[in-house]
Protein backbone atom coordinates (compact mmCIF):
# COMPACT_ATOMS: atom_id res chain seq x y z
CA UNK A 1 0.00 0.00 0.00
CA UNK A 2 1.19 3.64 -0.84
CA UNK A 3 0.07 6.69 1.66
CA UNK A 4 1.60 9.71 0.53
CA UNK A 5 0.45 13.36 2.48
CA UNK A 6 0.18 16.85 0.98
CA UNK A 7 -0.40 19.94 2.67
CA UNK A 8 -0.99 23.61 1.49
CA UNK A 9 0.07 26.02 4.51
CA UNK A 10 -1.81 28.40 3.04
CA UNK A 11 -5.23 26.92 3.86
CA UNK A 12 -3.96 24.68 6.37
CA UNK A 13 -5.48 22.03 4.19
CA UNK A 14 -4.30 18.01 4.14
CA UNK A 15 -5.02 15.92 1.23
CA UNK A 16 -3.99 12.15 0.56
CA UNK A 17 -2.94 9.68 -2.32
CA UNK A 18 -3.60 5.91 -1.56
CA UNK A 19 -2.47 3.62 -3.76
CA UNK A 20 -2.16 -0.38 -4.26
CA UNK A 21 0.93 -1.18 -5.46
CA UNK A 22 0.08 -4.70 -6.46
CA UNK A 23 -2.83 -3.56 -8.95
CA UNK A 24 -1.13 0.26 -10.10
CA UNK A 25 -4.45 2.09 -8.80
CA UNK A 26 -4.33 5.21 -6.41
CA UNK A 27 -7.34 7.46 -5.49
CA UNK A 28 -6.84 11.06 -4.04
CA UNK A 29 -8.83 11.83 -1.04
CA UNK A 30 -10.49 15.42 -0.22
CA UNK A 31 -8.22 16.85 -3.19
CA UNK A 32 -6.86 20.55 -3.70
CA UNK A 33 -7.69 22.34 -6.96
CA UNK A 34 -4.30 22.58 -8.22
CA UNK A 35 -3.93 18.52 -9.13
CA UNK A 36 0.35 18.38 -10.46
CA UNK A 37 1.37 17.50 -6.56
CA UNK A 38 -0.62 14.32 -6.77
CA UNK A 39 0.05 13.38 -10.54
CA UNK A 40 3.81 14.19 -9.90
CA UNK A 41 3.97 11.33 -7.30
CA UNK A 42 1.76 9.00 -8.79
CA UNK A 43 3.93 8.92 -11.92
CA UNK A 44 7.39 8.91 -9.44
CA UNK A 45 5.63 6.08 -7.42
CA UNK A 46 4.34 4.16 -10.57
CA UNK A 47 0.62 4.42 -9.95
CA UNK A 48 -2.09 5.93 -11.75
CA UNK A 49 -4.75 7.89 -10.08
CA UNK A 50 -8.59 5.92 -11.50
CA UNK A 51 -11.08 7.71 -8.69
CA UNK A 52 -11.17 10.55 -6.00
CA UNK A 53 -13.48 11.12 -2.86
CA UNK A 54 -13.81 13.77 -0.33
CA UNK A 55 -15.05 13.77 2.92
CA UNK A 56 -18.20 16.73 2.71
CA UNK A 57 -18.59 19.76 0.52
CA UNK A 58 -15.80 21.72 1.77
CA UNK A 59 -16.37 25.54 2.14
CA UNK A 60 -12.85 27.28 2.64
CA UNK A 61 -11.64 25.72 -0.43
CA UNK A 62 -12.09 24.54 -3.86
CA UNK A 63 -12.25 21.11 -4.60
CA UNK A 64 -10.18 19.42 -7.24
CA UNK A 65 -13.08 16.50 -7.34
CA UNK A 66 -14.76 17.75 -10.24
CA UNK A 67 -11.67 18.49 -12.06
CA UNK A 68 -10.44 14.67 -11.93
CA UNK A 69 -13.57 13.35 -12.53
CA UNK A 70 -14.08 15.46 -15.87
CA UNK A 71 -10.50 16.15 -17.19
CA UNK A 72 -8.88 12.90 -15.74
CA UNK A 73 -12.02 10.93 -15.84
CA UNK A 74 -11.72 9.80 -12.33
CA UNK A 75 -14.08 7.90 -11.03
CA UNK A 76 -15.73 10.06 -8.38
CA UNK A 77 -16.97 8.54 -4.82
CA UNK A 78 -19.12 11.08 -2.96
CA UNK A 79 -21.47 11.16 -0.03
CA UNK A 80 -25.13 11.03 -0.10
CA UNK A 81 -26.13 11.35 3.04
CA UNK A 82 -27.71 14.76 4.60
CA UNK A 83 -30.89 16.24 2.90
CA UNK A 84 -31.35 17.70 -0.81
CA UNK A 85 -29.68 20.67 0.83
CA UNK A 86 -26.25 18.34 0.55
CA UNK A 87 -25.85 16.84 -3.01
CA UNK A 88 -23.58 17.41 -5.26
CA UNK A 89 -25.11 18.65 -8.58
CA UNK A 90 -22.24 18.23 -10.95
CA UNK A 91 -22.27 14.68 -11.95
CA UNK A 92 -24.24 14.42 -14.14
CA UNK A 93 -22.09 12.47 -17.40
CA UNK A 94 -18.88 11.46 -15.09
CA UNK A 95 -18.22 8.22 -13.65
CA UNK A 96 -19.04 7.94 -10.15
CA UNK A 97 -20.97 6.51 -6.90
CA UNK A 98 -22.89 7.60 -4.47
CA UNK A 99 -22.19 6.19 -1.02
CA UNK A 100 -23.95 5.74 2.26
CA UNK A 101 -22.78 4.69 5.95
CA UNK A 102 -21.95 1.32 5.70
CA UNK A 103 -20.58 1.00 2.08
CA UNK A 104 -17.54 -0.34 0.98
CA UNK A 105 -15.51 -0.02 -2.31
CA UNK A 106 -12.48 -1.57 -3.74
CA UNK A 107 -9.05 0.58 -4.98
CA UNK A 108 -7.01 -2.27 -6.27
CA UNK A 109 -6.95 -4.25 -3.12
CA UNK A 110 -7.21 -1.53 -0.90
CA UNK A 111 -11.14 -1.14 0.44
CA UNK A 112 -12.24 1.71 1.65
CA UNK A 113 -15.33 1.33 4.14
CA UNK A 114 -17.89 4.69 4.67
CA UNK A 115 -18.79 5.93 8.13
CA UNK A 116 -21.66 8.64 8.59
CA UNK A 117 -19.88 11.07 10.49
CA UNK A 118 -22.52 14.34 10.27
CA UNK A 119 -21.82 17.17 12.90
CA UNK A 120 -19.57 19.39 11.11
CA UNK A 121 -22.00 19.17 8.23
CA UNK A 122 -24.91 16.83 7.38
CA UNK A 123 -23.61 15.10 4.66
CA UNK A 124 -19.91 14.52 6.63
CA UNK A 125 -18.35 11.08 5.82
CA UNK A 126 -15.37 9.28 6.90
CA UNK A 127 -12.99 6.23 5.36
CA UNK A 128 -11.82 3.43 6.83
CA UNK A 129 -8.71 1.66 5.19
CA UNK A 130 -7.98 -2.15 4.67
CA UNK A 131 -5.40 -3.32 3.17
CA UNK A 132 -6.81 -6.45 2.23
CA UNK A 133 -3.67 -7.35 -0.22
CA UNK A 134 -1.48 -6.82 2.43
CA UNK A 135 -3.29 -9.50 4.10
CA UNK A 136 -5.17 -7.23 6.59
CA UNK A 137 -8.57 -8.10 7.92
CA UNK A 138 -8.79 -4.97 9.84
CA UNK A 139 -8.30 -1.01 9.03
CA UNK A 140 -5.37 0.61 9.55
CA UNK A 141 -7.11 4.04 9.80
CA UNK A 142 -9.72 6.45 9.27
CA UNK A 143 -9.79 9.24 6.93
CA UNK A 144 -11.70 11.75 9.08
CA UNK A 145 -11.63 14.80 7.10
CA UNK A 146 -13.26 18.00 9.10
CA UNK A 147 -15.02 15.76 11.35
CA UNK A 148 -12.30 14.39 14.38
CA UNK A 149 -8.76 16.51 14.24
CA UNK A 150 -5.77 16.05 16.16
CA UNK A 151 -6.67 17.63 19.14
CA UNK A 152 -9.84 19.06 18.10
CA UNK A 153 -12.81 18.05 16.18
CA UNK A 154 -15.13 20.18 13.35
CA UNK A 155 -17.27 23.32 14.12
CA UNK A 156 -20.86 23.04 13.58
CA UNK A 157 -21.58 26.36 13.62
CA UNK A 158 -20.19 27.10 9.85
CA UNK A 159 -23.90 26.53 8.35
CA UNK A 160 -25.31 29.06 10.53
CA UNK A 161 -22.70 31.33 10.32
CA UNK A 162 -21.35 31.42 7.06
CA UNK A 163 -24.21 30.37 5.21
CA UNK A 164 -26.95 31.91 6.92
CA UNK A 165 -29.29 28.43 8.02
CA UNK A 166 -31.11 29.11 11.03
CA UNK A 167 -30.75 26.64 14.15
CA UNK A 168 -28.12 24.54 12.32
CA UNK A 169 -25.31 25.06 14.99
CA UNK A 170 -26.97 23.33 18.07
CA UNK A 171 -28.65 20.64 15.61
CA UNK A 172 -25.08 19.85 14.30
CA UNK A 173 -23.49 19.86 17.70
CA UNK A 174 -25.77 17.27 18.90
CA UNK A 175 -25.02 14.97 15.71
CA UNK A 176 -21.77 15.48 16.48
CA UNK A 177 -21.92 14.26 19.77
CA UNK A 178 -23.68 11.09 18.40
CA UNK A 179 -20.65 10.62 15.96
CA UNK A 180 -18.33 10.74 18.44
CA UNK A 181 -19.49 7.50 20.19
CA UNK A 182 -19.43 6.06 16.74
CA UNK A 183 -15.86 6.73 16.56
CA UNK A 184 -14.77 6.02 20.62
CA UNK A 185 -15.79 2.41 19.49
CA UNK A 186 -13.05 2.14 16.42
CA UNK A 187 -9.87 0.37 18.03
CA UNK A 188 -7.40 2.25 19.54
CA UNK A 189 -4.56 1.51 17.16
CA UNK A 190 -6.17 3.02 14.48
CA UNK A 191 -4.60 5.90 12.68
CA UNK A 192 -6.40 8.99 12.23
CA UNK A 193 -5.87 11.31 9.11
CA UNK A 194 -7.90 14.57 8.97
CA UNK A 195 -8.03 17.15 6.42
CA UNK A 196 -7.04 20.04 8.35
CA UNK A 197 -4.14 21.05 10.56
CA UNK A 198 -3.20 23.95 12.66
CA UNK A 199 -4.55 27.81 11.35
CA UNK A 200 -7.39 26.48 9.98
CA UNK A 201 -10.98 27.91 10.76
CA UNK A 202 -12.75 24.63 10.30
CA UNK A 203 -12.17 24.12 14.07
CA UNK A 204 -10.36 26.37 17.20
CA UNK A 205 -8.14 24.18 18.05
CA UNK A 206 -6.52 21.93 15.49
CA UNK A 207 -3.03 20.25 16.90
CA UNK A 208 -0.04 21.01 14.64
CA UNK A 209 1.04 17.37 14.62
CA UNK A 210 -0.43 15.90 10.85
CA UNK A 211 -2.31 12.62 12.27
CA UNK A 212 -2.99 10.82 15.08
CA UNK A 213 -4.42 7.90 16.57
CA UNK A 214 -7.84 6.57 17.86
CA UNK A 215 -6.56 6.02 21.02
CA UNK A 216 -4.63 9.10 21.85
CA UNK A 217 -7.81 11.04 20.49
CA UNK A 218 -9.69 9.39 23.31
CA UNK A 219 -7.08 10.01 25.78
CA UNK A 220 -6.31 14.17 25.26
CA UNK A 221 -8.66 15.31 22.85
CA UNK A 222 -11.18 17.61 24.83
CA UNK A 223 -14.26 16.77 22.99
CA UNK A 224 -13.65 12.81 23.17
CA UNK A 225 -13.58 13.34 27.33
CA UNK A 226 -16.87 15.24 27.64
CA UNK A 227 -19.62 12.58 28.04
CA UNK A 228 -22.32 14.66 28.90
CA UNK A 229 -24.24 15.69 25.76
CA UNK A 230 -25.64 19.19 27.17
CA UNK A 231 -21.83 20.00 28.69
CA UNK A 232 -20.32 19.11 24.82
CA UNK A 233 -23.04 21.25 23.14
CA UNK A 234 -22.30 24.36 25.14
CA UNK A 235 -18.73 23.71 24.83
CA UNK A 236 -18.22 23.01 21.10
CA UNK A 237 -20.30 26.29 19.86
CA UNK A 238 -19.11 28.81 22.62
CA UNK A 239 -15.37 30.40 21.29
CA UNK A 240 -15.66 29.28 17.81
CA UNK A 241 -13.97 31.98 15.79
CA UNK A 242 -15.45 34.39 13.23
CA UNK A 243 -15.68 32.04 9.84
CA UNK A 244 -14.71 33.56 7.10
CA UNK A 245 -16.92 35.21 4.72
CA UNK A 246 -15.97 33.20 1.77
CA UNK A 247 -16.81 29.89 3.21
CA UNK A 248 -20.52 30.24 1.99
CA UNK A 249 -19.23 31.11 -1.80
CA UNK A 250 -17.09 27.98 -1.29
CA UNK A 251 -19.95 26.17 -0.46
CA UNK A 252 -21.92 26.83 -3.06
CA UNK A 253 -19.04 26.53 -5.48
CA UNK A 254 -17.99 22.64 -4.28
CA UNK A 255 -21.84 21.55 -4.33
CA UNK A 256 -22.84 23.50 -7.95
CA UNK A 257 -19.13 22.36 -9.16
CA UNK A 258 -16.72 24.86 -9.29
CA UNK A 259 -15.02 25.93 -13.27
CA UNK A 260 -11.92 23.84 -15.21
CA UNK A 261 -8.51 25.18 -14.73
CA UNK A 262 -9.08 25.61 -18.58
CA UNK A 263 -12.02 27.66 -18.29
CA UNK A 264 -10.71 30.47 -16.65
CA UNK A 265 -9.86 33.70 -18.23
CA UNK A 266 -5.95 34.55 -19.57
CA UNK A 267 -4.29 36.65 -17.60
CA UNK A 268 -3.01 39.87 -19.60
CA UNK A 269 0.10 42.14 -18.37
CA UNK A 270 -0.51 45.92 -18.34
CA UNK A 271 2.35 47.74 -19.91
CA UNK A 272 1.65 51.14 -18.19
CA UNK A 273 -0.01 52.73 -15.45
CA UNK A 274 -2.59 54.50 -17.89
CA UNK A 275 -4.08 51.31 -18.61
CA UNK A 276 -3.63 50.55 -14.63
CA UNK A 277 -5.90 53.34 -13.62
CA UNK A 278 -7.96 52.55 -16.18
CA UNK A 279 -8.76 49.03 -14.70
CA UNK A 280 -9.83 50.30 -11.33
CA UNK A 281 -12.80 51.54 -12.47
CA UNK A 282 -14.60 48.15 -13.09
CA UNK A 283 -12.26 45.65 -10.98
CA UNK A 284 -10.07 45.54 -8.04
CA UNK A 285 -6.08 45.93 -7.65
CA UNK A 286 -4.50 43.84 -5.20
CA UNK A 287 -1.01 44.77 -4.36
CA UNK A 288 1.12 41.69 -3.28
CA UNK A 289 4.12 43.51 -2.21
CA UNK A 290 5.57 43.46 1.51
CA UNK A 291 4.20 46.33 3.61
CA UNK A 292 6.82 48.34 4.06
CA UNK A 293 6.84 48.91 0.01
CA UNK A 294 3.03 49.53 -0.05
CA UNK A 295 3.24 51.83 2.48
CA UNK A 296 6.26 54.24 0.66
CA UNK A 297 4.01 54.16 -2.13
CA UNK A 298 1.05 52.45 -4.52
CA UNK A 299 -1.85 53.52 -6.83
CA UNK A 300 -4.97 55.07 -5.31
CA UNK A 301 -7.70 52.37 -4.48
CA UNK A 302 -5.21 49.53 -4.13
CA UNK A 303 -5.45 46.49 -1.52
CA UNK A 304 -3.07 45.62 -0.20
CA UNK A 305 -2.89 41.97 0.56
CA UNK A 306 0.84 41.03 1.26
CA UNK A 307 1.90 37.30 -0.49
CA UNK A 308 2.74 35.27 2.33
CA UNK A 309 1.37 32.08 4.40
CA UNK A 310 -1.92 33.57 4.95
CA UNK A 311 -2.49 35.37 1.87
CA UNK A 312 -5.09 32.94 0.17
CA UNK A 313 -7.14 33.61 3.66
CA UNK A 314 -7.46 37.31 3.71
CA UNK A 315 -8.05 37.21 -0.12
CA UNK A 316 -11.01 34.97 0.41
CA UNK A 317 -12.34 37.47 3.14
CA UNK A 318 -12.11 40.79 1.18
CA UNK A 319 -11.69 40.27 -2.49
CA UNK A 320 -15.23 40.84 -4.61
CA UNK A 321 -16.21 37.84 -6.38
CA UNK A 322 -18.21 39.26 -8.63
CA UNK A 323 -15.16 41.58 -9.94
CA UNK A 324 -12.54 41.26 -12.17
CA UNK A 325 -9.07 41.42 -9.85
CA UNK A 326 -5.57 42.35 -11.35
CA UNK A 327 -2.29 41.75 -9.11
CA UNK A 328 0.47 43.22 -8.59
CA UNK A 329 3.53 41.45 -8.22
CA UNK A 330 6.76 40.00 -9.51
CA UNK A 331 6.69 38.10 -12.41
CA UNK A 332 8.59 34.91 -10.55
CA UNK A 333 5.26 34.83 -7.88
CA UNK A 334 2.53 35.14 -10.42
CA UNK A 335 2.22 31.51 -10.96
CA UNK A 336 1.71 30.87 -7.09
CA UNK A 337 -0.24 33.57 -6.73
CA UNK A 338 -3.03 32.61 -9.25
CA UNK A 339 -2.90 28.93 -7.95
CA UNK A 340 -3.81 30.51 -4.09
CA UNK A 341 -6.23 32.83 -5.69
CA UNK A 342 -7.95 29.97 -7.38
CA UNK A 343 -7.38 27.55 -4.45
CA UNK A 344 -10.13 29.85 -2.53
CA UNK A 345 -12.22 30.64 -6.00
CA UNK A 346 -11.34 33.92 -7.20
CA UNK A 347 -11.36 32.85 -11.04
CA UNK A 348 -11.95 36.31 -12.50
CA UNK A 349 -8.07 37.53 -12.46
CA UNK A 350 -7.93 38.89 -15.37
CA UNK A 351 -4.70 41.19 -14.98
CA UNK A 352 -1.32 41.41 -13.69
CA UNK A 353 1.46 44.19 -13.35
CA UNK A 354 4.76 43.71 -12.61
CA UNK A 355 5.47 45.97 -9.68
CA UNK A 356 9.15 46.87 -10.05
CA UNK A 357 8.53 47.64 -13.37
CA UNK A 358 5.30 50.13 -13.20
CA UNK A 359 5.30 51.03 -9.55
CA UNK A 360 8.04 51.10 -7.82
CA UNK A 361 9.96 52.95 -10.41
CA UNK A 362 6.99 55.77 -10.14
CA UNK A 363 7.37 56.38 -5.74
CA UNK A 364 6.97 59.67 -5.95
CA UNK A 365 3.30 60.16 -7.59
CA UNK A 366 1.85 57.79 -5.43
CA UNK A 367 -0.21 57.40 -2.40
CA UNK A 368 1.29 56.52 1.17
CA UNK A 369 0.21 55.06 4.63
CA UNK A 370 2.00 56.34 7.66
CA UNK A 371 3.43 53.51 9.62
CA UNK A 372 4.40 54.46 13.78
CA UNK A 373 5.58 52.81 16.69
CA UNK A 374 3.23 53.24 19.36
CA UNK A 375 5.20 55.62 21.54
CA UNK A 376 5.48 57.74 18.50
CA UNK A 377 1.49 57.95 18.42
CA UNK A 378 0.43 56.92 22.12
CA UNK A 379 0.13 61.13 23.43
CA UNK A 380 -2.60 61.42 20.45
CA UNK A 381 -4.28 57.95 20.92
CA UNK A 382 -4.41 59.61 24.73
CA UNK A 383 -5.68 62.74 23.80
CA UNK A 384 -8.59 61.86 21.52
CA UNK A 385 -6.74 63.44 18.33
CA UNK A 386 -6.85 59.65 16.47
CA UNK A 387 -9.52 56.99 16.29
CA UNK A 388 -8.32 53.74 16.58
CA UNK A 389 -9.88 50.90 15.12
CA UNK A 390 -9.38 47.05 16.29
CA UNK A 391 -9.23 44.56 13.51
CA UNK A 392 -8.57 41.54 15.68
CA UNK A 393 -10.67 38.57 16.36
CA UNK A 394 -13.46 38.46 19.04
CA UNK A 395 -11.32 36.65 21.43
CA UNK A 396 -8.31 38.51 21.11
CA UNK A 397 -10.15 41.66 21.79
CA UNK A 398 -11.27 40.54 24.97
CA UNK A 399 -8.13 39.18 26.21
CA UNK A 400 -7.30 42.92 26.23
CA UNK A 401 -7.32 46.43 23.88
CA UNK A 402 -6.43 50.11 23.82
CA UNK A 403 -8.77 52.12 25.80
CA UNK A 404 -11.30 53.68 23.53
CA UNK A 405 -10.77 51.66 20.53
CA UNK A 406 -13.42 50.56 17.82
CA UNK A 407 -13.45 46.81 17.50
CA UNK A 408 -13.98 45.59 13.74
CA UNK A 409 -12.95 42.40 12.88
CA UNK A 410 -10.23 42.92 9.56
CA UNK A 411 -12.17 40.39 7.02
CA UNK A 412 -15.83 42.73 7.77
CA UNK A 413 -14.24 46.15 7.64
CA UNK A 414 -14.68 47.00 4.42
CA UNK A 415 -18.55 46.32 5.25
CA UNK A 416 -19.01 48.73 8.30
CA UNK A 417 -16.91 51.81 6.73
CA UNK A 418 -19.92 53.73 7.87
CA UNK A 419 -18.99 53.32 11.15
CA UNK A 420 -16.03 55.06 10.98
CA UNK A 421 -15.58 58.48 11.74
CA UNK A 422 -13.41 60.30 9.00
CA UNK A 423 -13.26 63.90 10.65
CA UNK A 424 -9.77 62.70 12.39
CA UNK A 425 -7.23 60.67 11.66
CA UNK A 426 -7.44 56.70 11.60
CA UNK A 427 -5.28 54.32 13.96
CA UNK A 428 -5.71 51.00 12.55
CA UNK A 429 -4.16 48.26 15.00
CA UNK A 430 -4.07 44.32 15.40
CA UNK A 431 -1.75 41.95 17.59
CA UNK A 432 1.57 42.43 15.19
CA UNK A 433 0.67 45.21 12.52
CA UNK A 434 0.04 42.45 9.95
CA UNK A 435 -3.47 42.52 9.53
CA UNK A 436 -4.07 46.42 10.55
CA UNK A 437 -1.78 46.92 7.55
CA UNK A 438 -4.53 45.29 5.50
CA UNK A 439 -7.25 47.35 7.23
CA UNK A 440 -5.31 50.68 6.38
CA UNK A 441 -5.14 50.06 2.54
CA UNK A 442 -8.68 49.16 2.81
CA UNK A 443 -9.84 52.71 4.51
CA UNK A 444 -7.37 54.48 1.80
CA UNK A 445 -8.82 52.41 -0.75
CA UNK A 446 -12.02 53.66 0.16
CA UNK A 447 -11.32 57.21 0.91
CA UNK A 448 -10.05 58.10 3.79
CA UNK A 449 -7.46 60.07 3.66
CA UNK A 450 -5.70 59.96 6.93
CA UNK A 451 -4.92 56.45 7.70
CA UNK A 452 -1.64 55.58 10.01
CA UNK A 453 -0.86 51.68 10.81
CA UNK A 454 0.28 50.78 14.49
CA UNK A 455 3.43 49.06 14.07
CA UNK A 456 3.98 46.25 16.39
CA UNK A 457 0.40 46.45 16.85
CA UNK A 458 -0.80 45.33 20.63
CA UNK A 459 1.97 43.59 21.25
CA UNK A 460 4.68 46.29 21.15
CA UNK A 461 2.39 48.53 22.72
CA UNK A 462 2.03 46.29 25.78
CA UNK A 463 5.86 46.04 25.76
CA UNK A 464 5.97 49.77 26.07
CA UNK A 465 4.55 49.79 28.88
CA UNK A 466 1.03 51.61 27.42
CA UNK A 467 -2.22 51.31 29.19
CA UNK A 468 -4.98 48.60 27.71
CA UNK A 469 -8.10 47.46 28.51
CA UNK A 470 -8.29 44.22 30.14
CA UNK A 471 -11.49 42.85 29.40
CA UNK A 472 -14.01 43.52 26.65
Amino acid sequence: MLLRYFYDEKLAHASYLVGCQKTGEAIVIDPARNLAPYFQVAKAEGVTIVAATETHIHADFVSGARELGVAHQAKLFLSNEGDEEWKYQYLEGLNHQLVHDGDRFFIGNLLFEVMHTPGHTPESISFLLTDVGGNADRPIGIFTGDFVFVGDIGRPDLLEKAAGMKGTSELGARAMFQSLQKFKQLPDYMQVWPAHGAGSACGKALGAVPSSTVGYEKLFNWALLLSNEEEFVNALLDGQPEPPTYFAVMKRVNKEGPALLKELPVVQEFNSLEAVKESLGNGQLIDTRPFQKFAKGHLAGTLHIPFNKSFANWAGWIVEYDRPVYILATPDELDEILQALHSVGIDRVTGFIDSGKLIESEESSLEIIEDVTPLEIAERVEKGEVHVVDVRNLAEWKEGHIPDAQHIILGTLATRLDEIPREKPVLVQCRSGARSAIGASILKANGFKDVINLSGGILKWQLDGLAVVERG
